[in-house]
């Protein structure tokens, strides 16, 4: 099981495996299992953005145990964690912001590596 951060800019913090694009996170979706997804909103000038990351969990009903997003962008943060929550997919968390310190820090210190 592997944690994933989608970040065009960012960097990716330790215990995360970096997806710069929607394509690539929903790719990283569909064939790894993953614990913990980090989304951001904005990706690039006329890419597809969060959203379409979050639209595509719930078309294939394809989802990590946990959500963060981590967007600045309050328009975009707020439309993704509201359809994530009105999917309601069973035991996902959805959280409204970043990832605490001491979720980055038991990541790092898993490797990644989360526990199924």
């Amino acid at each position: 099981m592997i944690n994933v951060y989608l970040d065009d800019v960012r960097a990716c913090p330790k215990g995360f495996v970096v997806a710069r694009s929607a394509e690539e996170c929903l790719l990283l979706l569909a064939e790894c299992d993953v614990n913990l997804l980090s989304l951001d909103f904005e990706l690039g000038y006329g890419q597809p953005n969060g959203l379409a990351v979050v639209h595509g969990m719930i078309v294939r009903d394809r989802y990590p145990k946990e959500v963060y997003v981590h967007s600045s962008s309050l328009y975009g943060r707020e439309q993704m964690v509201r359809e994530l929550r009105a999917a309601n997919p069973a035991g996902v968390v959805v959280h409204d912001g970043p990832m605490p310190q001491s979720v980055l820090e038991a990541a790092a210190a898993s490797g990644g590596k989360a526990n199924a």
